[in-house]
């Protein structure tokens, strides 16, 4: 894979006062490959900075929502190789670099991701507890013949969802067929890699922090329930226990067991009403 495989699609919404550092973070790539952006009512301070970097401005027509913009941006890009960048997340000079060269050393990747560090009030952060649970989690796909097994990837995405979504880089020609589902409110691309966990080829994982997720009080990540588990010590071990647990007793992913909880939940009211008609 060369430099012209790949594209980085710029998901842009709202006003971020971190569009900019996000572009100029991907203008400053040591192999420099194909920027674009989309949005789906894009603000006039999106136009402008995608009018300022010449970057070719996407707009969404049809289906919103995240899984909806998040589509719209894999079709923008026509190589086979497409990252979905973040617009409050930085990205280190070798990211591109990094995933481009481990995609040269495998057989059938689905996709790459990279380790990353968070980004708090300005100042990086190498390493807390969540961090070191997710590079737990994930420390088996170290092992190159392991990064092919479904069995070891599910059995990953069962205790959680250790994989940072900006830091993917997806190979299309290899995902036939694939999109996220908008039926989640969050924790869509958790369902994602749950979905493609199942898929014949690799998670190739570059253990090697290449980006900085931002973390501040309008991110989804930070709206998410996960919440309670990055800025708690013992309340996160004590989450990741539970799920272990639970996964061992019902070895079914956390998408599984939410649609699972969800029928029964509509069979339930629907049992609620034909009473309250007796």
């Amino acid at each position: 894979m060369s430099e012209r495989n790949h594209t980085f699609v710029i998901c842009a919404y709202g006003n971020s006062p971190y569009l900019e550092s996000c572009i100029q973070s991907l203008l400053s790539q040591t192999v420099r490959t194909k920027i674009v952006m989309s949005a789906s009512e894009p603000e006039v301070s999106v136009i402008s900075l995608a009018e300022k970097y010449h970057i070719p401005l996407f707009v969404n027509k049809g289906e919103k929502g995240i899984a909806g913009d998040w589509n719209f941006a894999l079709s923008c890009a026509e190589t086979p190789l497409v990252t979905l960048a973040h617009q409050d997340d930085r990205y280190y000079k070798t990211y591109a670099e990094d995933v481009l060269a481990a995609f040269n050393t495998c057989c059938r990747p689905l996709l790459a991701f990279t380790d990353y560090n968070e980004l708090r009030e300005g100042r990086t952060a190498e390493s807390n507890r969540l961090l070191k649970i997710k590079r737990l989690m994930l420390s088996p796909l170290r092992l190159r013949f392991l990064q092919k097994s479904r069995f070891v990837r599910r059995r990953i995405l069962s205790l959680g969802n250790p994989i940072c979504c900006p830091s993917v880089t997806f190979v299309r020609e290899n995902l036939p067929g694939f999109s996220f589902q908008n039926n989640m409110d969050s924790n869509i691309d958790w369902q994602a890699w749950e979905e493609l966990s199942r898929r014949k080829g690799e998670f190739v994982y570059i253990p090697v922090p290449s980006m900085e997720h931002r973390i501040h009080p309008d991110s989804a990540t930070e709206r998410r329930i996960w919440l309670c588990w990055r800025n708690s010590g013992e309340g996160a071990w004590r989450l990741l226990w539970s799920i272990s647990t639970a996964a061992v007793k019902n070895p079914i992913s956390f998408p599984e067991r939410k649609a699972e909880k969800d029928s029964k939940e509509r069979e339930d009211a629907g049992s609620i009403g034909d009473y309250s008609r007796i």
